[in-house]
């Protein structure tokens, strides 16, 4: 078992995010997984999350969630930490895949609060402690409660479990609500002022000048030189170059948000790195879409101005 890490913060830059391969006949392609690993790895990214929702990981079964975590590890060999996220809607199925992560030696878990049952907060504070105290290893929260009807974390059980749990070192906030981010960020460092905040997706001018340290990246399969680009100039306080790149990740954005994340797979595909098509029930994008895609990529200046192939 590789040693695990002591990290001790989130990972600052771009946490790149894998999908899921799918073969012709639906099942994962560990083979084709792989190479988005090892294409993702040459990235030199802060870190790795696998099995995000951009994995397609509510239609995956435990099983092939652990194949994949274990495909991570192995592959990547200590080149970049690896996050292994592990929400499920039962907390004992979110311990048994934190335990599975402890025992392949991935570096740090993170997970959401219970999907669909919509606990309260003291149900939050309590899922999150069973996953902490069923493993030694870093922890990260996942905050998004416009994809879980509502259910956030707040900032007073962000404080309690801080106080508890000494291995919490971090928050990816995806509500894109900046006073909830603003919120949690207050509420967390003045407990622990290198508590890890960030974002889910690319918006780095408000998550990274707003206290964040890292952003979490959908598109750094797809085009990861323009990626690289938005993050360098928003830390190095170019915001004005930085705002005309977000400008083009918006407009991005607005087409891999509709039928998520179906869209990405056809962009890696766009892109030179075919990757099958989702898992339904969400459906593989259209030619006529795909084509409009191809379309905006060339246009927005990243088509040919990015790696194409493996």
């Amino acid at each position: 078992m590789k040693e695990t890490k002591a990290l001790t913060s989130v990972p600052d830059g771009i946490v790149h995010v894998p999908v899921t391969p799918f073969t012709e006949n639906n099942e994962i392609d560990l083979d084709i997984f792989g190479k988005v690993i090892e294409f993702l790895v040459s990235q030199d990214p802060g870190s790795l999350c696998v099995n995000l929702h951009l994995a397609e990981n509510l239609n995956l079964t435990l099983e092939e969630r652990k194949q994949l975590a274990k495909a991570s590890v192995d592959v990547t060999s200590g080149r970049t930490p690896v996050i292994i996220h592990v929400s499920t809607p039962g907390t004992d199925q979110a311990v048994d895949l934190t335990r599975h992560a402890e025992e392949i030696g991935a570096d740090c878990i993170m997970a959401i609060p219970p999907y669909y049952w919509k606990p309260s907060q003291e149900g939050i504070y309590e899922h999150f402690a069973a996953i902490m105290s069923a493993s030694e290893l870093p922890f990260i929260a996942y905050n998004s409660p416009v994809f879980m009807d509502g259910i956030g974390v707040s900032p007073e059980t962000l404080v309690r479990l801080l106080e508890r749990f000494p291995q919490f070192i971090g928050i990816k906030d995806a509500s894109h609500n900046w006073e909830i981010y603003l919120e949690l960020g207050r509420a967390s460092k003045a407990i622990k002022p290198d508590f890890g905040l960030f974002a889910g997706t690319e918006w780095m001018i408000p998550s990274l000048t707003l206290g964040g340290n890292a952003c979490m990246s959908i598109f750094g399969g797809i085009v990861p030189r323009f990626v690289e680009s938005l993050y360098q100039a928003t830390v190095q306080g170019d915001l004005k170059f930085a705002l005309e790149l977000q400008y083009k990740y918006s407009e991005l954005w607005q087409i891999a948000k509709v039928d998520y994340p179906a869209p990405t797979k056809a962009m890696w595909e766009i892109m030179g790195r075919p990757v099958g098509a989702p898992r339904r029930p969400q459906s593989p994008v259209s030619k006529e879409n795909k084509k409009y895609m191809e379309e905006t990529l060339d246009r927005l200046g990243l088509l040919h101005s990015e790696p194409h192939g493996w």
